[in-house]
């Protein structure tokens, strides 16, 4: 279309600049509020909770052949609000954790001690190792664990996702590279640190959008008097409580290593330090 336009004079000209901006500037500002937000941009963590529960660890020593104890749970659980997706595409939320320490020595006397051990995080070639239940990484799990959502859908939705965690393990009440079953077990020592982050992941981009970030620990210490009667022997340290789990305030990024095999239990190796002489292996790591 052709538009004659004359400018007669300096006030015309000012006119007809000021029409030119006021429609560009219209043209602006709907173009801006017509844009929809992202997914990333309207996901919302409507609540989360992170207990460690108020009892202490439980020591069970009805075995003749090895000391088990069992610690309280860590617990985790959130409501996402996840808005409509308008187009196919298939969303997971659900919970990522890696352990960042791990101390977890068992001590017989002036024997030694033997370790279960995580080589590259004892070594520093990583900051944290998954803690994936080994099939569905890197989720912890895929029963409460997680939640999927498939597009497109018209209607926001609420859902929850939560996990649980504890140590249940067996220690040798004899020494462990030993044919004697004679006990020896003098101290357990445990001191491990995690991190659990609430994830919303695009999986057929991965993209990934980090919701929520929770860090906790679980420290243990048992005495162990041997030459006692069994079901006498080991005596809970204190404190026998455990320190409360952080919600932080910023969220942490995910170390690569956190998302990928192996995790903790494939990784871990069970070493036998004696008091003197070298290192020996008891239990190989299952990854190689």
């Amino acid at each position: 279309m052709d538009i004659g336009l004359e400018i007669t004079d300096e006030e015309d000209c000012w006119r007809l600049l000021g029409i030119v901006l006021a429609l560009w500037a219209m043209g602006c500002i709907q173009s801006i509020s017509c844009k929809s937000k992202g997914f990333r941009e309207s996901i919302t963590v409507v609540e989360v909770k992170a207990s460690i529960d108020p009892v202490p660890t439980n020591i069970d020593e009805s075995s003749s052949v090895v000391l088990r104890y069992r610690t309280p749970h860590f617990r985790a659980a959130a409501q996402v609000l996840v808005p409509p997706l308008p187009k196919k595409e298939t969303w997971i939320v659900g919970w990522i954790q890696a352990c960042s320490h791990m101390e977890f020595y068992n001590h017989y006397g002036d024997h030694g001690m033997s370790s279960w051990e995580l080589p590259d995080l004892l070594e520093g070639k990583i900051q944290a190792i998954s803690d994936s239940d080994g099939v569905n990484y890197p989720w912890y799990g895929n029963t409460t664990e997680t939640c999927t959502i498939v597009g497109p859908t018209k209607k926001e939705g609420k859902f929850s996702v939560s996990m649980n965690d504890n140590f249940y393990p067996s220690v040798t009440w004899a020494v462990p590279v030993s044919d004697s079953n004679v006990a020896k077990l003098t101290k357990i020592h445990r001191d491990q640190s995690f991190t659990t982050w609430l994830v919303a992941t695009n999986i057929s981009t991965n993209e990934m959008v980090i919701l929520q970030t929770i860090k906790w620990r679980m420290k243990l210490g048992i005495d162990v008097t041997p030459s006692k009667p069994l079901g006498q022997r080991a005596k809970l340290r204190e404190p026998s409580a455990q320190e409360q789990p952080q919600i932080l305030s910023r969220n942490e990024p995910i170390p690569p290593s956190a998302l990928v095999k192996p995790n903790a239990n494939d990784a871990q190796v069970l070493m036998w330090r004696p008091k003197d002489g070298r290192p020996l292996v008891v239990i190989p790591p299952k990854y190689r």
